[in-house]
Parts: structure tokens; C-alpha cells; sequence
């Protein structure tokens, strides 16, 4: 589903993160980028979804390689991608409006993304926020809701940067829990190795 050969990306700052990087995830596998603090992970994300471009090397993302800008709309429209700040990723006024946002923009009815915003809020046990408004929820509430909002979108795989961070122990059992029901392959970063073992396949350190 993603190759990444011979990597090479640097800031610029100079810094230099990547150097001859090569990664590879199958389909429904489940895996874990572990590394210390600026080793690169979160880079390896914007790098996937084309937010920042390599200086060297080829990325094979959903059986194509991608080069060119336009070569990432349908990565960004397949692959979804949880961000490490949650108001980062919430927007609008409601739990409702932030869910339906994404369908909406792929050309989903207003009805029919009514109904994926109920389908998703079941899915995480949040049913009854849909007219919340997402500012005013707690940090783990708003991680679980970020983490709807990006299921909304059917995602073929999905980047999940830090999905256990600022969590109280209910919202991070109920991540776990999200994690091991959805069907989508996924890499994730996370400081927490004992919730990330409980629902990936495999580890890789750069």
C-alpha cells in the first residue's frame, strides 16, 4: 500500500531527518513507527500525504508512484490522517458540522453525510454529541471525535500521529477499542508502547 525507497529530506534549516530511508506497509498490516524525538516520524506522514516534498528518493503510495502535487489529491482523499493536536483538525462549530465536513467535500449529500455522522458516532460510543459544540469538549473527547471525523471519510489506510496523547484513561480504552474494530490497515507513532502493543502487528525503529 506505501513503499518508500532511499528517502532523503532535510529542512531548511539543514537539518537533515532523513537520510537513504526505505519503508514498506502491506495491506492489512499494523504497524508502529517508534524513534526518538526528531528521528523523523511525523515527517514520514507529511511526506505521505504530500505536505512536504522529498529532495531525493520514490514514494509508492496505493500502487502509484507520487511525485507532482496533483499526484496527492487522491492520497489525501484515501489515506487519512489524524493529526497529533485535535484543534487542529476540529473547525467547526459542531461535533455534526466537523464530521459531515469531509463526506460533504467529497461529494456526499447533506442527508447522506447525516447519516455517516450517525454511523461514526456510533462507532466510537459517542452517539447524542452530534449538536456539541467540539471546542467545548475535553482533550480525549475531542481525540475521539478528530479520530470520527477522519473515519467519515472511508480511508483505505490511515496515519495516526500520537492517537493515545493527552488521553484520560476512558478515551484512551475507547481508542484501543476503535483501533481493534475498524478494518483499515494503519501506521501509527505513539510515546505509548503499552497502549500500541495491544493493536498493532509489528514494529519499525528508524
Amino acid at each position: 500500500m506505501i513503499k518508500l525507497e532511499n528517502i532523503h529530506f532535510k529542512y531548511e534549516n539543514g537539518n537533515k531527518v532523513l537520510a537513504g530511508f526505505d519503508f514498506e506497509i502491506k495491506a492489512r498490516e499494523r504497524i508502529a513507527l517508534k524513534g526518538s524525538n526528531g528521528a523523523g516520524k511525523t515527517t514520514i506522514f507529511k511526506l505521505i500525504m504530500g505536505l512536504i516534498k522529498a529532495q531525493k528518493g520514490k514514494l509508492y503510495i496505493l500502487g502509484k508512484e507520487r511525485k507532482k502535487e496533483n499526484d496527492f489529491l487522491e492520497v489525501r482523499e484515501k489515506v487519512g490522517y489524524l493529526f497529533q493536536d485535535s484543534d487542529n483538525q476540529l473547525f467547526c462549530p459542531t461535533v455534526e458540522e466537523d464530521i459531515a465536513f469531509g463526506p460533504i467535500n467529497l461529494g456526499k449529500s447533506r442527508s447522506q453525510a447525516k447519516q455517516i455522522v450517525k454511523e461514526k458516532l456510533k462507532l466510537v460510543e459517542m452517539e447524542g454529541f452530534e449538536k456539541k459544540a467540539s471546542y467545548n469538549l475535553s482533550q480525549g473527547q475531542k481525540k475521539i471525535i478528530a479520530f470520527a471525523s477522519v473515519l467519515a471519510m472511508e480511508p483505505e489506510l490511515l496515519l495516526l500521529d500520537e492517537p493515545f496523547a493527552s488521553l484520560d484513561r476512558e478515551s484512551a480504552a475507547r481508542m484501543v477499542y476503535i483501533l481493534k474494530k475498524i478494518s483499515q490497515p494503519f501506521v501509527l507513532v505513539s510515546h505509548n508502547d503499552k497502549l500500541s502493543q495491544k493493536v498493532i502487528d509489528k514494529s519499525y525503529s528508524i
